[in-house]
């Protein structure tokens, strides 16, 4: 995929936006309240803003053609599909092949988009719309815009690089995600040395949330990881050649004739 400079400073100023939505409770003065937590649905607001500047930017830079918007929407129906299947049931998300060979193909913003939308259809099939899901929608994304900045691999080599990144995601994916939640847990609700605690250093609450980690979230990364893994390695070659052929050979603009 080509740079472009107006679709790569977009989808920057959503990355930034969305980490300081993950993190801001760490740089927190000691006033910090629980109760600043409820304003996730200014985050889902500011996010569907900042997802249709991304398509702006790609579309004012001729990134986008009918090609490309047919595989990125029949990308996130499937992603959303495959979220019906097993909306993270101890912690097998097949959706996660979706994101990491989708975003391969896509590139950078329509990987990040497609992903983003991904989770949104899952969210809309599996009633699980709520505080979390803007949260998700950005992981989702990060996930595949990861998979499209890998290096350039071919075969083997390029199925190989995207299962362990597969391994790698599942993991960072169910990380983050416990930040949308974890330092506004009422006193208590954490294990022992592992709450968040309102004006300690960020150094010091993520020692508190490593151990919060490995005692809560570990045991449902790791089926996440493996089946991430597995599937990309038994299903890459076949689905990446299918998407790559879609984009880049689809006739979409051939003229219908009649005799």
């Amino acid at each position: 995929m080509s740079f472009r400079p107006a679709a790569a400073a977009a989808l920057a100023l959503t990355t930034v936006v969305g980490l300081a939505a993950y993190l801001w409770p760490f740089f927190a003065a000691p006033s910090f309240s629980a109760g600043y937590g409820q304003n996730a649905p200014w985050l889902f607001a500011a996010l569907l803003g900042l997802l249709a500047l991304v398509v702006l930017a790609e579309v004012t830079a001729n990134g986008l053609d009918a090609k490309t918007v047919a595989v990125l929407g029949v990308l996130a129906a499937a992603g959303g599909a495959l979220r019906v299947l097993s909306a993270g049931t101890a912690g097998l998300e097949p959706i996660f092949v979706i994101l990491v060979l989708g975003g391969r193909v896509l590139g950078r913003s329509m990987g990040f988009l497609m992903g983003c939308l991904a989770m949104l259809a899952g969210a809309f099939l599996t009633a699980g719309i709520g505080p979390w899901l803007p949260f998700q929608m950005l992981g989702a994304g990060w996930v595949a815009l990861g998979a499209a900045l890998l290096p350039r691999a071919r075969g083997k080599a390029e199925l190989a690089l995207l299962a362990a990144y597969g391994a790698c995601a599942g993991f960072a994916y169910g990380a983050l995600l416990n930040l949308w939640f974890w330092p506004f847990l009422s006193p208590g609700a954490a294990p022992t040395g592992a709450g968040f605690v309102p004006g300690d250093s960020p150094a010091a609450n993520a020692v508190h949330y490593g151990v919060f980690y490995l005692a809560t979230s570990l045991g449902w990364d790791v089926p996440r990881a493996v089946l991430t893994a597995a599937l990309v390695l038994v299903a890459g070659r076949p689905i990446l050649a299918t998407l790559r052929r879609a984009v880049r050979r689809a006739a979409f603009d051939e003229v219908a004739r009649f005799d």
